[in-house]
Parts: structure tokens; sequence; C-alpha cells
């Protein structure tokens, strides 16, 4: 590495900054106002990349051409943003948070689908800016000069939206709602239009850094939740809420990957190691160490309580006899279920898959609802527990028998290890810090390629042969998953169980009478865990290969979506959202290309009617009953 080499790569990260912080500060700026976590955030920003493209195209590639281009494609996304603000978002601001974040994952897969139709599969190329072309000579090395330009843009930006935030009205309003939206509301102020008109502002911002990296990447379908990820590390390193945070955030992430990108391959203590190679999951390595130090981010602060019309999570009766008898029924239809095997060959196949996410998000269940701490890297004990099954039958020759029970204990050494650190947080905060984990779990499985198989995975994994067949291997995961579901619902209602649930309802009060509510929360991440990484070794022995996928953000997501989709305040609700969702998506995308689409359309509406979920809607009408004479 030389001086001139490093200095190029620091200047190329002030421009990935610039970049970065755009997106950035329009993810922050909603959540401050609406405290909505905006999964699609990334999607307005593919839909500012491919709209600009679009415009060129029709405008001309001539200077004015390009620059208009540029800011119509932003103007046109955050006339979409406003447009699913008005139809959607605005009837669920009083939901629980986490309902919210599934009403905007659908809205991912709803735009992706459009994006699809619109303009196709394949990357599309933008012409470079007019003018700009070519680059500048620095010490002996080329900076092109459109990234001279993005270094500039995002401090201009920056001090734009800080001259709105604190030398106008409206400004001071957006600031007023970040610390107590009802007291605004109280001084009537119009709420609506306020939040309305920040969101547009703020996909805006994304729409605006989408089109300017036009030139620079090619527009793709993955863009949406490739860049939400990172948006999420920059947002919260920097603080939830605060501008400048985002601007310090991008600043400190972008150069640390340029850094390592100039070191390259380093020698320490005689071990080569790659940096560049860390590109991939650097940034969350740092938002790990600054939630560490930083529970609130470089600039944040801890958020006001919202107050929410939602209604309180009710105290988890035991099930009644007619839902017992309704259990055991269904066991036995499960049990029976192989006899149509003959006639339909792929439902032991399907059947599994929904059993092994019925595992899945029941254990995630638990660590949400009884424990009150949500998860979006969920996948990681997944991962584990698959990757630790596989690397000891692959690589070691284990037997299936020791395999299969070491695998859920390599998941649960992965639970101790980062629960320690997750329940020193809370919120947001708690969520992004299982992300960062999860994604260093992806990443350590991605490139270990002598280990783990890198991107290719690890395949030829095979059941016992008493085992091999599709009917056999259901009827072993079936009484798996059975008898993990009915051990966690006893952890429920065990001491345990209470105890969890006591330092989810007032952690302050559960310290006061003797608890330790951290040592608690701990060991619900272990439980979860545990019977996570069992759901991840069930997953490897059925498909008989795995990849760094099975700890992907992805499958994390689709764990919160089955939780939320079943209902958070009931036992029942992640059973049935799993097997729901598995089941609609493997229908949907037989009968369509277009699936996504349709399977996002399905979640909105359930969401929008039944806000409680699937599993809530069946106790409003056990409450009817109960109330009927």
């Amino acid at each position: 590495m030389t001086l001139a080499s490093l200095t190029v790569q620091l200047i190329n990260g002030l421009a990935d900054a610039s970049a970065m912080f755009l997106v950035a500060a329009g993810l922050s700026l909603i959540f401050g106002v609406t405290r909505i976590v905006n999964f699609a955030h990334g999607s307005f920003y593919m839909l500012g990349i491919y709209i600009a493209y679009t415009l060129v195209g029709a405008i001309g590639a001539s200077v004015g051409g390009f620059w208009s281009a540029v800011l119509l494609s932003a103007f046109a996304v955050a006339a979409i943003g406003a447009a699913v603000e008005i139809l959607i978002l605005r009837r669920i601001y009083r939901a629980p948070e986490l309902f919210q974040l599934l009403a905007t994952f659908a809205l991912v897969l709803v735009v992706k689908d459009a994006a699809l139709w619109a303009w196709g599969p394949e990357d599309l190329f933008a012409p470079r800016a007019p003018g700009l072309e070519g680059a500048v000579h620095l010490l002996g090395r080329r900076l092109p000069q459109y990234d001279l330009l993005l270094i500039f843009i995002g401090p201009l930006v920056f001090g734009l939206l800080w001259l709105l935030a604190n030398r106008t009205r409206w400004g001071t309003l957006i600031r007023a709602a970040t610390q107590d939206r009802e007291m605004l509301g109280a001084l009537g102020v119009n709420q609506a239009w306020l939040f309305t008109a920040v969101f547009a502002l703020g996909c805006f911002l994304a729409g605006l850094g989408g089109a300017l990296q036009g030139p620079r990447i090619p527009a793709n379908l993955a863009l949406d939740l490739d860049t939400i990820g990172n948006t999420f590390v920059v947002v919260v390193v920097g603080g939830m809420g605060s501008i400048g945070g985002a601007f310090a955030a991008a600043l400190l992430i972008a150069e640390v990957k340029a850094l390592c990108i100039a070191l390259g391959n380093v020698s320490l203590f005689g071990i080569d190691l790659s940096l560049s190679r860390l590109t991939l999951v650097v940034e969350f390595l740092v938002m790990a160490l600054i939630l560490v130090v930083r529970p609130w981010g470089l600039f944040g602060k801890p958020l006001a309580a919202a107050r929410s019309s939602a209604e309180h999570d009710l105290p988890l009766r035991p099930a009644s006899r007619n839902a017992r008898r309704i259990g055991c029924l269904l066991l036995a239809l499960l049990l029976a279920l192989p006899l149509l095997a003959g006639h339909f060959p792929y439902l032991p196949v399907l059947m599994v898959e929904i059993l092994v996410a019925v595992l899945f998000a029941a254990s995630l269940h638990f660590l949400m609802g009884p424990g009150g701490m949500a998860s979006f890297g969920h996948a990681a004990y997944f991962g584990l527990g698959a990757y630790g099954a596989a690397l000891l039958a692959l690589k070691l020759q284990w037997p299936m028998a020791a395999a299969f029970l070491a695998g859920p204990l390599v998941a649960l050494l992965g639970a101790l290890l980062f629960g320690w650190f997750c329940v020193r947080l809370s919120g947001v905060y708690l969520a992004m810090l299982t992300l960062a984990f999860a994604q260093i779990v992806w990443a350590v499985i991605f490139q270990w390629d002598d280990f783990t198989g890198g991107s290719n995975g690890l395949v030829g994994l095979r059941p016992a042969e008493t085992l091999a067949s599709p009917v056999a291997y259901y009827y072993l995961a079936l009484a798996c998953v059975a008898a993990g579901v009915w051990l966690l619902r006893r952890v429920v209602y065990a001491p345990f169980g209470l105890a969890l649930r006591a330092a989810r309802d007032s952690a302050v009060r559960a310290e006061a009478l003797g608890m330790d509510v951290k040592r608690v929360q701990w060991l619900g991440f272990a439980v979860a865990g545990l019977f996570c990484g069992l759901a991840g070794v069930l997953f490897a022995f059925s498909k008989g290969s795995i990849s760094p996928e099975v700890a992907g953000i992805n499958r994390s997501v689709d764990g919160l979506v089955m939780v939320m989709l079943g209902g958070l305040q009931s036992l029942l609700g992640p059973l049935v959202g799993a097997s729901l969702f598995t089941w609609l998506q493997d229908v949907v995308a037989r009968e369509t290309d277009y699936w996504r689409a349709l399977l996002g359309l399905v979640i909105l509406a359930l969401v929008l009617l039944f806000p409680g979920g699937v599993a809530g809607l069946f106790r409003r009408f056990e409450r009817q009953d109960g109330e009927a004479p």
C-alpha cells in the first residue's frame, strides 16, 4: 500500500459516504417523526435508479436532460411515497411497531415485482453524466469527476437539511414531533399531513440518492434489500432520528470500508488476513462495536415513548379443553397425512418445509412475545445449527444422530455469546444488534471457503438410511417440531417464563422483586437459539445441501413475517403464521412469475384487516362468544 493509493481510496470513500447519507437521512427523518421502521426505504432508492434511467432515455442524455431526469425521478419517488403513506401507512400508525414493519416488508415485495414487470430482470446501465465522463489525476491516480461531484452533493444536502430543521417553522414541527408527536397534535398541529410531508421528503432523498447512483452502478432488482441493510446500519450507528448522526456514521463506515480496500492483504502474528473481503461485513462490525459502547448511537438519544392505542398484552391463559381437543385432532391429522403421499408425492416435502418454518417461527416468537425482545437476525442460530450439523457430518464423519444433537448446541453457544451483548440494549437498537451479529455469521460462512464451502455451500448431506424416504423424514420432523413447540409452551408457563414476561412488562418492578432481568433475558436468548438451531438441523438434512442463505437477512425477515402474520399475542400465532406464509409462498410461486407482489398484497390485506394477526382474529371471536349471553 502506498500513500497515493490510500489517499485515492479515502477520497472514493467520501463519494460512497455521500451516497449512503442521502438514503440514510431520509430513513432517519421518517423514523424520527413517524416511528416507522420503513423496510421499504431501499425500494424507493431502487425506484429512483430505475425511473432516472427511463427519464434519461426519454428526455435525452444532455446536461440539462440528465439533471432534469435526476430531479424529476426524485420528485416521482416522493409522490409515490406520499401515496403509500396516505393509502396504507396512515391506517396503521397506532398499530404495534412490528406490524408496521410487516406492512413495509409487504411493500418491498410489491415494488420488486412492479419493477420486474416494468423494467425486466436484466441489469440496466445508465449513461455517464454528461460533462463528467473524465477523471482528475491525483498523486498519479485517476479520480472520476462524477465522484468528486458526489463528494460535494452530500454536505450540500446535509447543510440544506440543517437549515430546514433549525431555521424554518416546518423544521421546528419536525423536531417537536420527534420529541412528542401526541403533544404536538394536542397543540392543534395536523399530524396526518405533517407525517405525509415528512414521509415524502424521506422518499425524495432516497429517490435522489438512487438517481445519482445511476452512472456508477447498474439498476437491478437486488438493490432494495442490499441498500436497506446498509442504510439501517448508518442510521443506527449515527443515532435514530439524528441527521447529523447519519452524516457522521456514513463518513465513518465509508472510510473504514475504503481503508480495508486500501490495506488489502495483511499479515498479523503470522496469519494472513484479507481485509478487502471484510467490506461485506465491516459496517456490521462497526455497528456492533458502537452499540456495545454507546447504546443509542453516536449522536442518538433514548427514544421518547410513543403512545399507542394498540391493546396491551393480555395474560396468557392455559389451553381450554376444546383447544386441547382441537390440538389432538390436528396432531392425528398430521400423523395420517402421509397416507395421501401416493396421490400427492410432493406433500411430505412441503410439510417438512412447513414444520421447519413452524419451529423457526415458534422460537422467534418465544423471544419476541414472552421475551419482548425483537430480533432482526434470528437466522444466525438457524444457520449455526444447520452448518454445525453439516460440518460435523461431512468433515468429521459423525453419524446423523450425533450431528443432529450437536447442531442445536452450536446454535445455543452462539445465542449465549450474542445474547450477552444484546440484552444490554432495548427496542430498535437491540433488534439492529441482532442483525449485526447475524450478518457477521453470514459473512464468516460466505467467505470461509476452505471450511464452509463459501458461496457454494456444502453438499452431500444425507439422513440415515432408515430416514431416507420423504415419509420417514416427515415423521422425524413432526416428532421434533411437536416436541419443540410443546417444550417452548411449557417454558412459557414455567416460573422462568413468568419471570421473562415480568421483565418484558416492567423491568423496574421485576428488579425490585429481586430478579436479575438481564440474566433472565440472556437465558431467553439461549432457549430461543437452541430450538432455532434444531429447525436449522432439520432443514439441512431435509435438503441434503446448504448455502450461506440459511443465515441471510431474507430468512430473518421471513421469520418476522411469520410471527407477525400469525399474531404476537398468542402462542398459536407463530404456528398459524408460519404455516400460512410457507403454504402461500409455495402455491403463489407456482401460479405466477409475479408471486412476490401477490404475496405482498395478501400480507397487506391481512395487516390492514386483522392488525392482531390471524390468531388475534380467533381470540376476538372467543372473546365475543364469552360475552354472549
